[in-house]
């Protein structure tokens, strides 16, 4: 008897069965990311979102970003742990858009897989829809691609893109930007999504490594490392309806001495108290295992900072206020300065 077209598809690596349980098993997710707007559910060819109140915007301004995961992933390989790389892959896209004043809207996910396992789809988009729910967006579609071959079996990756809205008139510019105004920093939850060719270079990292305990963490390594990055869309939101923010700076890959002067005007430079940074254990480990000099971690890391706002010295105060009110530690970091547009920690 003649194999049908789904056992042969099975049989070249591709599961059609496997797909349709997957989209089963994430509907639940989904659902629970579902914001006025949404008009579409999973399984479309293309996600509906409407934008209820047009008349709250004078201009609307559309601002989109997509980022992926990284090299992160194969820590979650590792502990075979797949419901927080999820979060990451929306935090490395919205914390971009909010840096513009933009509220996100809606989040579409990509994830790549050697060999679709549902239940493992599953854990993934839970963790996408935990981000987005922590964003305030709707996840409205994705794809999930079976590439055997491509990727091992046991391996996946995982990229996203999001849209977010905001008035022409209240878009974060740098133009009010001037000697004087104050920079502050925003914790991070650990090393965040960036950095970690190194960080796997550094620790040799493996099954056993993963596992070890390490007494200045306060648990294993692998659990630190994998700590989800954070998201700072809703207190962000609420600080741009209380004061000017003069400007955002997302700390990713490139640290301080790359990002933050991405959010600086020309002739100003960003003047960093070092002893301002509450740098994390996980940063200090990484510099001693791996004999990197300070400069190469402010370069490479966040240290401990996931996000750097410029205000006017009149509003510091507010801006603690308001992100400490949502559970996040928020510290003056240091000022601008004239000079050439870069950034001095000293």
């Amino acid at each position: 008897m003649s194999k049908s077209f789904a056992e042969r598809y099975k049989a070249a690596g591709v599961d059609v069965e496997a797909g349709y349980k997957s989209v089963e098993l994430i509907k639940e997710h989904v659902k629970r990311t579902n914001i006025p707007g949404v008009l579409s559910s999973i399984g479309g060819f293309g996600g509906l979102f409407e934008i209820e109140d047009f008349s709250k915007y004078k201009k609307p301004v559309l601002v989109s970003g997509t980022d992926g995961v990284g090299t992160k992933l194969k820590l979650a390989f590792l502990m075979d742990k797949h419901d927080t790389v999820g979060i990451d892959c929306v935090a490395m896209c919205v914390n971009d858009i909010v840096c513009g004043g933009a509220k996100p809207l809606i989040f579409l996910d990509y994830i790549a897989v050697g060999k679709n396992y549902p239940e493992k789809i599953a854990q993934i988009v839970k963790g996408i829809s935990d981000g987005c729910i922590m964003a305030g967006c709707a996840l409205v579609g994705g794809e999930t691609a079976e590439m055997p071959g491509f990727y091992p079996i046991d391996e996946y990756d995982l990229a996203g893109f999001s849209v977010g809205i905001v008035d022409k008139d209240k878009i974060i510019t740098n133009d009010s930007m001037k000697k004087g105004d104050v920079l502050i920093g925003v914790s991070s939850s650990g090393v965040h999504s960036n950095g970690f060719s190194l960080v796997r270079k550094v620790f040799n990292i493996d099954e056993k490594t993963v596992n070890m305990h390490i007494d200045e963490l306060g648990s294993t390594l692998g659990e630190t490392l994998l700590t989800p990055t954070k998201i700072y869309v809703k207190p962000t939101l609420d600080l741009a309806e209380k004061i000017n923010i003069k400007g955002i700076s997302h700390i990713t890959g490139g640290g301080f001495y790359e990002n933050i002067p991405r959010m600086l005007k020309d002739g100003v430079v960003a003047k960093i108290n070092e002893s301002a940074v509450d740098v994390l254990p996980i940063f200090n480990l990484i510099a001693k295992t791996g004999n990197i000099e300070k400069r190469e971690m402010f370069n490479t890391f966040n240290m401990g900072i996931g996000l750097v706002l410029c205000v006017d010295k009149n509003d510091v105060d507010k801006t603690i206020e308001t992100f400490n009110a949502y559970g996040e530690k928020a510290v003056v970091l240091g000022e601008l300065a004239e000079g050439e547009t870069g950034v001095e920690i000293c």
